[in-house]
């Protein structure tokens, strides 16, 4: 039976590899289990860097599993199902070196804020995001539209999480969101792609990731993350969430 959630250590870093492709990568709460267990046991382990990547060329990850993040959920199940995956973006966050996200694919929602939660997000061309949550009636629910203020202008943050659009990779890239972006020819050279950092030391860039978290100011941030889940528990319930989510289980 193939693992889910994997862990995988090259000569200067650690991979965290989503592989759910069948199901656009989304995240189960047994997945989010794993990936908190997993961050915590790594957070020590002498690497320059972690990345996060997953499995399939379409998609990065189209967010919660409605298996579990169901519309049926009262606030506080809601509250308590959303809480495992903030702590595992929280712990991205405050991973003690740089965290960098490889988009192969499109993410959604929840895709979004894990992929907002890492450092660096370095997207394949002509891929597409979306804090698309305010369509089905909710917020994010992780903590990652508090993080995405912290990454992009604040008025960009509203509009995006207001409208719930789906940009493409170029105009993100204008915007700050990603990084970079690489060519789809070029995108399996990930020993090249990621050579600016592995040609650091551990040093210099746990340094760095210190740094980044004083320009953060953690204990904020968390509370931040925390008020957003709670807020978007308080739609959980709504009609409006209701209908959209078995509207799309149905199709």
């Amino acid at each position: 039976m193939k693992k889910l959630i994997s862990y995988e250590e090259k000569k200067d870093y650690g991979v965290v590899f989503i592989n759910r492709p069948e199901k656009r990568n989304a995240i189960s709460i047994e997945m989010a289990n794993d990936l908190s267990r997993l961050l915590e046991g790594i957070k020590e382990r002498p690497i320059k860097f972690l990345v996060v990547k997953s499995a399939g060329d379409s998609v990065f990850c189209a967010g919660g599993d409605l298996n579990d993040f169901h519309a049926t959920l009262n606030e506080e199940e809601a509250y308590q199902t959303l809480h495992i995956m903030k702590q595992v973006l929280f712990q991205i966050v405050t991973f003690p070196v740089p965290t960098i996200c490889l988009l192969q694919g499109n993410a959604l929602g929840g895709g979004c804020e894990l992929a907002t939660a890492c450092d660096i997000r370095i997207a394949k061309q002509d891929s597409k995001f979306g804090f698309v949550q305010s369509n089905l009636g909710i917020l994010p629910g992780w903590g990652g539209g508090a993080l995405l203020y912290e990454k992009v202008h604040s008025s960009f943050a509203l509009k995006w999480l207001t409208e719930g659009n789906m940009y493409s990779s170029s105009f993100l890239l204008q915007k700050g969101w990603l990084h970079e972006v690489i060519n789809e020819s070029d995108w399996e050279d990930e020993e090249r792609m990621l050579s600016k950092y592995t040609n650091k030391s551990y040093e210099q860039l746990s340094h760095l990731k210190s740094q980044y978290l004083e320009a953060l100011s953690v204990p904020s941030l968390l509370e931040k993350m925390e008020k957003e889940s709670a807020r978007c528990s308080s739609l959980w319930a709504s009609e409006q969430h209701q209908k959209v989510v078995q509207k799309f289980q149905n199709k």
